[in-house]
């Protein structure tokens, strides 16, 4: 646990100090909830005020703009020499894993706040209770951690760290495949389907629930189903790398 919390304070300092990492994980999502509520906004017919409908996929997509700094801070790990100068230290191994997944974790808990901070900013009113507002914060921690992993996960796996920043383009873009910007049902064949059945539609439609005071058990379960299955992937994948590259 010593260790875990020595990474975590490497890592979180080396996000601060990396103007990039910094615009990317926090500024960058907020640039884009301004875009789509003052430019596109009115474009899109979802049949109540835009910016309460976009928020919760704008939150998810501030979790997912963070990922590229994480796996390519794993990858500089790997191909610079630092393990091994862990390795001479006894820092347990466990310990560099999980730093970076809860830096990731803590960078993305500052990035939702922004959005959800400028969202009541530009009109965003939430008709959810305090235990909607606690699960809305459970589910961001609990796809923060499994997106964390499998990101981990990419950047171990990678050879560069040019490729693993390319690695974490899939996770950046699913959420514009899903019901973050427009409902499923109004897409084209094909995207409708694959965007009612990815994994990150059921977190943003169970948010979407719990901020407009209307959970639903459905989308719910399949959200917490798709955390920890991701989850558990990234786990097992990044420890086993990690043996073999360390």
């Amino acid at each position: 646990m010593t260790d875990s919390v020595i990474m975590l304070r490497r890592n979180f300092k080396h996000v601060v100090r990396n103007p990039t990492t910094v615009f990317n994980a926090v500024l960058f999502p907020v640039v884009i909830m301004l875009m789509f509520v003052y430019v596109l906004g009115d474009a899109f017919n979802v049949g109540e005020n835009y910016v309460d409908y976009a928020t919760p996929g704008l939150m998810l997509l501030a979790i997912c703009y963070g990922l590229s700094g994480t796996s390519t801070a794993v990858a500089s790990d790997m191909t610079k020499g630092i393990i091994n100068r862990f390795k001479a230290m006894d820092v347990g191994r466990g310990a560099v894993l999980a730093g970076h997944v809860s830096t990731t974790i803590a960078t993305n808990l500052v990035a939702v706040a922004a959005i959800v901070g400028v969202a009541f900013a530009l009109g965003f009113r939430s008709s959810g209770g305090f235990l909607d507002w606690l699960g809305v914060l459970g589910l961001v921690l609990l796809t923060s951690f499994a997106t964390a992993w499998i990101t981990v996960a990419l950047g171990l796996a990678a050879k560069t760290v040019e490729g693993a920043g390319m690695a974490t383009v899939p996770l950046i873009m699913l959420p514009f495949f899903s019901s973050a910007i427009v409902p499923a049902d109004k897409m084209g064949p094909g995207i409708k389907q694959f965007a009612e059945y990815q994994p990150f539609t059921p977190i943003i439609e169970t948010m979407r629930g719990l901020l407009a005071g209307t959970p639903s058990a459905g989308s719910a379960i399949a959200a917490v189903a798709w955390c920890v299955g991701i989850a558990l992937v990234g786990y097992l994948w990044s420890t086993s790398t990690f043996k073999k590259r360390a």
